[in-house]
């Protein structure tokens, strides 16, 4: 199901894509996806994607959905997986990267 969230942002152009495996150091999930986008506009078309790719190929929906696009940045709960959409400026200050550092990075797409 990562991977597929992974190509569910690219099909949207996405930037920056990381799936990062967090186990088994993390109780929070499994694994962690990184996404920037460009604009409000773009943040709710890959939040959109990815519900939607999700509900049709794995008939699962978020267990739940926090910030809004014009807030920079969105976080998307799939239990094992959670996704992160973050404008540029917020994914530099909050930098979820560093912190998860010991991770092992999946995939990165630029």
């Amino acid at each position: 199901m990562a991977r597929s969230i992974v190509h569910a942002l690219e099909d949207k152009k996405g930037e920056n894509i990381l799936l990062l495996d967090l186990r088994p150091d993390s109780v929070i999930a499994d694994f962690f996806i990184i996404c920037t986008a460009n604009s409000d506009r773009q943040i709710k078309a890959l939040a959109e994607n990815v519900r939607e790719v999700i509900k049709t190929n794995y008939a699962v929906l978020p267990y739940g959905v926090e910030g809004e696009n014009e807030s920079g940045w969105v976080l998307m709960d799939y239990g094992s997986t959670i996704v992160h959409i973050f404008s540029d400026e917020l994914r530099h200050y909050y930098d979820l990267e560093s912190l998860w550092r010991g991770a092992n990075v999946l995939v990165s797409i630029q």
